[in-house]
């Protein structure tokens, strides 16, 4: 039990009572379909505790953990032990979420010569009055309130919230994470002022696809965040592919400790899913654990782990987290731009979804085959 949890039933959802869409052309309804051709209990149990939601599968808490809770305990092959872990099993699985204890914490840690982070996380060039309403905005936005006494931990000071940095004092972000210090504007000519202040941008994925604002942790409501960031200069068109959340989390530097099946480097039956590996979310902590258990019952019998292809979500998924700069890694949800790109480019925004959503679903059902899954989408 957790600060957050009410009852003793296994997957309890202490959030959100939302799995996010269905629909295929979105990136969280290809997780899911990618989940059900690996025979996923947890969006069985999901299906069964289903409320009206729209396009979104939305639960009932109750239903949906207990649905989980007997599908587990029932197993006659496995056995439900009470009771605090604080070492690392070996061969098993670590899927501990956000609120992993201290004493587990300090586990992983020093097993993986590596720090869990459990902070509250999170170049384009302004002129003076572009800076000024960037400010007046970021004060002026409509900030998430934390309804959990957890969340409520004071700012870790050196990942501050952006709108808390502008609460603070005008200057504040143009000597932090805004400041025009030692970057080079390739658009500035001869003559031009330089920068009153500046926004860096720093890429995420291979592909060029995915930027990450390089310093801008949020706590406001996503309308704020869309409004207010689409004032940064050349971003008024942006698509947005993760909002910023600011929450308690503790996880892996991953890219630096973990191999490419979520291991312990030096020890390939030691490993780990759900958020404690660095992705973001019911769906996408859950698929990491069905690739755990795949693996962990491959490597007992004698064969090798595997990853599915960064064709679909689920590989693109296991691919940022090992592959994510490490001095500067943070956790992802799904999303398009992690796919690996088409090979024939495609222009028009919903063919080329339904083109990535076709090939991703074959080739899940190529390595779902290969697992030896029986396919139930």
């Amino acid at each position: 039990m957790t600060a957050a949890h009410q009852t003793d039933r296994l997957a309890e959802l202490v959030c959100s009572n939302s799995f996010k869409s269905i629909e295929p052309t979105n990136a969280h309804g290809l997780l899911k379909a990618e989940m059900r051709r690996l025979s996923s209990i947890v969006l069985d149990a999901a299906d069964r505790a289903r409320v009206p939601g729209g396009a979104a599968l939305a639960v009932d808490r109750v239903a949906f953990s207990q649905a989980v809770h007997e599908r587990v305990t029932g197993h006659p092959r496995i056995t439900v032990v009470r009771g605090e872990a604080t070492e690392l099993p070996s061969p098993g699985v670590v899927a501990t979420g956000p609120l992993t204890s201290d004493a587990l914490a300090a586990a992983v840690a020093r097993r993986l010569d590596t720090s869990a982070l459990a902070f509250f996380d999170a170049i384009a060039p302004f002129t003076e009055a572009q800076y000024d309403a960037f400010v007046a905005a970021l004060r002026t936005g409509e900030q998430y309130q934390p309804h959990h006494e957890f969340d409520r931990t004071p700012y870790f000071e050196g990942c501050l919230p952006v709108e808390e940095m502008a609460a603070r004092g005008r200057d504040v972000l143009r000597f932090g994470p805004m400041k025009p210090v030692g970057l080079t504007d390739p658009g500035r000519k001869p003559g031009d002022k330089e920068p009153y202040a500046v926004v860096q941008l720093r890429q995420e994925d291979r592909a060029g696809q995915m930027w990450n604002l390089v310093g801008f942790q949020t706590r406001l409501k996503i309308p704020d965040q869309q409004r207010v960031f689409r004032m940064i200069p050349g971003l008024e068109h942006a698509e947005f592919l993760r909002f910023g959340s600011i929450h308690r989390n503790a996880y892996i530097n991953s890219p630096r400790a973990l191999t490419a099946h979520l291991s312990a480097k030096d020890d390939a039956t030691l490993l780990f899913a759900g958020q404690l590996t660095g992705v973001e979310g019911y769906t996408e902590s859950a698929a990491t654990g069905i690739l755990a258990g795949i693996n962990l019952a491959r490597m007992l019998a004698g064969e090798e782990p595997a990853v599915p292809p960064p064709t679909t979500m689920l590989g693109a998924l296991c691919r940022y987290v090992h592959t994510a700069d490490p001095e500067h890694f943070q956790p992802m949800n799904a999303n398009f731009g992690l796919l690996e790109p088409l090979e024939r480019p495609e222009r028009d925004k919903q063919r080329k979804k339904e083109l990535l959503v076709e090939r991703a679903l074959a080739d899940m059902d190529a390595f779902a085959r290969e697992m030896r899954v029986e396919v139930t989408a």
